[in-house]
């Protein structure tokens, strides 16, 4: 089992930044891929951003050249830094933790991010 808590969420206007972190415990050494996801009122979730034990990257095209993920394997934590946020950016995050070739099996509370306009 892995545990993840997410915090840094809020309200924040139009054009500001945040920066989420999610720390992960319990059966870590499973972990391999750490993504956030958000999903907005209405809408299916869908993946922001993820990182692999490696460093590489992945991002939404929506949010590409504004948001940046990063990992901290000593912390057991990613962070997710937003910048040049956007209304359409309100959503809840979560984060998620999965193996190499499989799906994504422990999922965080969620945080809200609301971007006034």
């Amino acid at each position: 089992q892995v545990q993840l808590v997410e915090s840094g969420g809020g309200l924040v206007q139009s054009g500001g930044s945040l920066r989420l972190s999610c720390a992960a415990s319990g059966s870590i050494f499973s972990i391999d891929v750490m993504g956030w996801f958000r999903q907005a009122p209405g809408k299916q979730r869908e993946l922001v951003a993820d990182i692999t034990t490696g460093g590489y990257t992945t991002y939404a095209e929506s949010v590409k050249g504004r948001f940046a993920i990063s990992r901290d394997i000593a912390k057991k934590t990613v962070y997710l830094q937003m910048s040049s946020l956007k209304p359409e950016d309100t959503a809840v995050y979560y984060c998620a933790t999965r193996s190499y070739m499989a799906s994504w099996a422990y999922w965080g509370q969620g945080t809200q991010v609301t971007v006034s306009s």
